[in-house]
């Protein structure tokens, strides 16, 4: 991984991208504490990394993930029974 001061990143994000890319994440770094990574992301959507990184949606499925655990919810089985669908 490499690692770069925010202070000394004088390359253009392109370049840093371009390293990224062939597989070598780099680390960006304000007084030797990270601040910031820049890493491949594979068999994703732009969605998927939107929302992956939403504060306000992460919160939004911890919730509904707490609701379910506190109340239960519907199994796979019951749901696709429901909606007609046979099982994958």
């Amino acid at each position: 991984m490499k690692a770069v001061e925010q202070t000394e990143a004088k390359a253009p994000l392109a370049d840093y991208a371009a390293g990224v890319a062939q597989q070598e994440p780099v680390l960006v770094t304000v007084n030797r504490k990270p601040v910031a990574a820049l890493a491949a992301i594979e068999n994703a959507d732009l969605e998927t990394v939107s929302l992956g990184t939403h504060a306000a949606f992460l919160a939004l499925i911890e919730r509904s993930r707490a609701r379910h655990r506190a109340e239960g919810g519907l199994s796979g089985d019951e749901m696709r029974r429901r909606l007609g669908i046979g099982k994958p």
